[in-house]
């Protein structure tokens, strides 16, 4: 199954379309001729707009196309449009678009977008469609499109495609690109330069536009390499001011003028400052763009953390990312890792198979296994999406080509999740067949797991997994829980740790991709606390979790540990009264530990609340109610399923759910204060822990910002556009003074300690409705 799924890795673009591959485009001219340098040509860039097919519009619509050339989310001019067109799925317009900027001011990066829309004589309710495809439209609020448009026009469909090719060269000739299906929440949206540059490869049913590039020269028109620039200007002290502000500040008019003005005072004073600059070149000169370059060449390295941002899509530039990519070279493994996840996400910005960035990953992911692994589950967990098959699978395909040893363990993981996938829906089948008995679908359905796990062709396929613990199954161990998705609890052996056992979680039909998201912004967070505590990391419970396909994926079992709910419960004979035992918790840690382990475990507790507080504050993570925040023997609390994060808290009735900032309820203050009311000191130590941990991450503030702005586009529906992450931004009081963010983290404090009844109050009802007593 593997062997065939990596040989047909390359046709994925003719998959499910019964139409013949599109004929090879003609050859260019060959390299003995002479070329043309881009900017010596001045003519004005235009295309000829011939047809269009299959459009998707009632009869009696007339159709138009707009076109827009973009860099980046930056319209380089006013957008073209064309005649409109009467017919049925055919339309013909042959005309030529002409749009006001001369070839020679075409940046390398350009792309044209097209959008085809009906135009209907009356205007009929346009339904609602927030939640599809809003990853491709969202980004724009960062650059508004000046397109005034009345309610009668009524969007069709979107396509993108480069203005170069990946060798520099102007495209010449026929084109015929396949669009994909337009669903804006606003028509100003229409024109979607975030969306990828991929025809959609389902053709059968998909619109289709046929233009054509013309020749402006009798030999190719080539973009230029590397340029000599001119001497900048002296330093002035508002550069100072502009450069200290967050990435989701506007740049007016006049501040790009500046920082452009003073661009090697910038290298020389600010190099971290270089993704400011780039917004401030104008890209539609071609004087500007070979400035920039040859700045490029002799700018200072930047950190791999600051260069990350210039792998956004604000900055599209070749030589930039290739610039940020040698940055990422001076990355430890380590580092790598824990950014992995948003370096695949930025693939998806990258026009070309062939480039720097998927070079640097494949690189590195042939020299180190445990990078190869992660960055093989990432690609692979995100295939489904028509958008990035065909690149992602090429990826793929290179990485297994150069790693012929990981195969056979890629190949073995793969086939592990299959029957996992396959126990989990007869589960699921079991379940709905009994619905009618708990207790007789309870017994079948466990009876049914049990036996399926017990044949050979799944013992063997799921004993001896080649991982860094090298588990065996254990059968009569694993069960599932009892949740809608039927999720697998999946029990191992540890061979190396003197059998021990180990946990996983399998989920399918549940999107995991939220949970890995955010998990790893925690244990970022974490990781930067270790500056303000050397021990703090291990106070933490940074678990882990790996999406594996479309809404499927595994999550590591942390041992030894139990739910508030359940400790709150099993102190109670009355549910409803259970949540309002503050002694329960401390009762629980004095049963797991005694002496000098109690203490221990009171300091964990309390090192570890004060981290989760903080980080749920600053994330805006919602849905904490007492069943998704766990406590371990040995003291740490940690929270689970973060399923909605920026500040999408739950509502019932109009109500929310969270009426306060983080959880703190005065059962944790009872472990933290060691069961003493008057223990001042406990708890002003706690306070303090959790001010020098806001501070912290307030400091890096610029990071979070950009690591969520790689994200916007990997189909988190409450991260979809800049909008979202300005969340960030006033959690962290970004733009303030730190005794400023102090005193607003202190209010939010407060207000979490004084509202803490709410809580309480919301995890009584949880305990009533669901009983989950061990």
């Amino acid at each position: 199954m593997f062997e065939k799924e990596i040989s047909a890795i390359g046709a994925v673009v003719n998959r499910k379309s019964s139409n013949p591959p599109l004929p090879l485009p003609p050859k260019r001219r060959g390299p003995s001729q002479v070329n043309t340098c881009v900017w010596e040509v001045s003519t004005q860039f235009k295309i000829v707009l011939i047809k269009g097919s299959k459009v998707n519009a009632e009869e009696t619509a007339k159709v138009q196309v707009r076109a827009g050339l973009f860099h980046g989310t930056e319209l380089l001019c006013k957008p073209a449009v064309s005649s409109e067109s009467s017919g049925r799925s055919e339309h013909v317009w042959n005309r030529t678009l002409e749009f006001d900027i001369t070839v020679s001011d075409l940046p390398r990066m350009a792309r044209l977008c097209f959008a085809i829309y009906a135009v209907m004589d009356k205007v009929k309710k346009q339904k609602s469609t927030k939640n599809a495809c809003a990853h491709t439209h969202r980004y724009l609020s960062r650059s508004p499109l000046p397109l005034s448009v009345s309610l009668q026009h009524y969007p069709v469909a979107w396509v993108n495609t480069m203005v170069f090719d990946y060798k520099g060269q102007l495209k010449t000739g026929d084109i015929i690109l396949h669009s994909w299906s337009s669903f804006p929440d606003e028509l100003e949206e229409m024109l979607n330069p975030i969306g990828t540059i991929q025809t959609n490869p389902y053709t059968e049913n998909t619109t289709a536009l046929h233009i054509h590039f013309p020749d402006y020269n009798p030999h190719p028109i080539l973009f230029p390499p590397f340029d000599k620039g001119r001497g900048g200007k002296k330093f002035h002290i508002e550069l100072k001011e502009i450069m200290e502000r967050d990435p989701l500040s506007q740049l007016c008019e006049n501040e790009k003028d500046l920082i452009w003005t003073l661009r090697y005072d910038c290298m020389e004073n600010f190099p971290q400052s270089l993704p400011k600059l780039l917004l401030s070149v104008k890209w539609s000169k071609h004087e500007d763009m070979a400035q920039l370059q040859a700045l490029l060449q002799i700018w200072p390295k930047l950190s791999p953390r600051d260069a990350l941002e210039l792998l956004d899509f604000n900055y599209p530039d070749q030589y930039v990312r290739e610039y940020a990519v040698g940055c990422l070279r001076d990355m430890s493994d380590e580092e790598l890792s824990q950014y992995l996840l948003q370096l695949v996400q930025v693939l998806r910005y990258e026009p070309y198979y062939d480039c720097a960035l998927t070079r640097f990953l494949l690189n590195r992911a042939q020299c180190n296994r445990n990078i190869g692994h992660f960055l093989f589950w990432h690609l692979r967990s995100e295939m489904h999406m028509p958008a990035v098959t065909v690149q992602f699978s090429l990826i793929l395909e290179a990485y297994c080509r150069g790693s012929i040893p990981h195969i056979e363990v890629l190949k073995k993981q793969v086939e592990a999740l299959s029957k996992l996938k396959s126990v989990n829906e007869l589960i699921k089948l079991g379940t709905i067949k009994n619905a009618r008995s708990k207790t007789k679908e309870a017994m079948l359905t466990k009876e049914a797991m049990m036996t399926c796990l017990r044949q050979s062709g799944y013992t063997e396929t799921l004993s001896d997994l080649h991982s860094p613990l090298n588990p065996s199954v254990l059968v009569e161990k694993c069960r599932y829980m009892d949740s809608k998705m039927k999720p697998l609890w999946i029990v191992y052996n540890n061979k190396l740790l003197g059998g021990d056992t180990l946990g996983i979680i399998f989920k399918n039909g549940d999107g995991t991709r939220g949970l890995d998201v955010t998990l790893t912004w925690c244990i970022s967070m974490v990781l930067m606390m270790i500056h303000w505590n050397k021990m703090c990391l291990c106070r933490i419970v940074p678990y882990g979790c790996l999406a594996t396909g479309d809404r499927s994926g595994l999550i590591e079992v942390v041992s030894s540990a139990d739910t508030i709910a359940n400790i709150q419960l099993t102190s109670s004979n009355v549910a409803a009264a259970a949540a309002f035992n503050k002694d329960a918790l401390l009762n629980w840690l004095k049963e797991k530990n005694s002496g000098d382990a109690l203490e221990k475990a009171i300091e964990e507790f309390t090192l570890s609340c004060a981290g989760y507080c903080v980080a749920t504050y600053v994330l805006g993570i919602g849905d904490r109610h007492s069943d998704n925040i766990m406590v371990r023997s040995t003291g740490q609390l940690f929270h689970i399923d973060f399923g909605h994060i920026l500040g999408n808290f739950k509502s019932k009735f109009g109500i929310k759910r969270e009426r306060v900032p983080f959880i703190l309820t005065h059962d944790f203050i009872h472990v933290i204060q060691q069961g003493k009311t008057g223990n001042t000191e406990k708890f002003g130590s706690f306070r303090n822990y959790c001010e020098q941990a806001y501070l912290i991450l307030r400091r890096n503030g610029n990071l979070f910002i950009t690591l969520f702005a790689l994200m916007l586009t990997a189909g988190l529906p409450e991260l979809t556009s800049v909008k979202d992450i300005q969340y960030l931004k006033d959690s962290l009081a970004l733009g303030k003074t730190d005794d400023e963010a102090l005193k607003q983290f202190r209010q939010k404090f407060d207000e979490a300690l004084r509202e803490s009844w709410t809580t309480k109050v919301n995890w009584m009802a949880h305990n009533v409705v669901k009983d989950n007593r061990s």
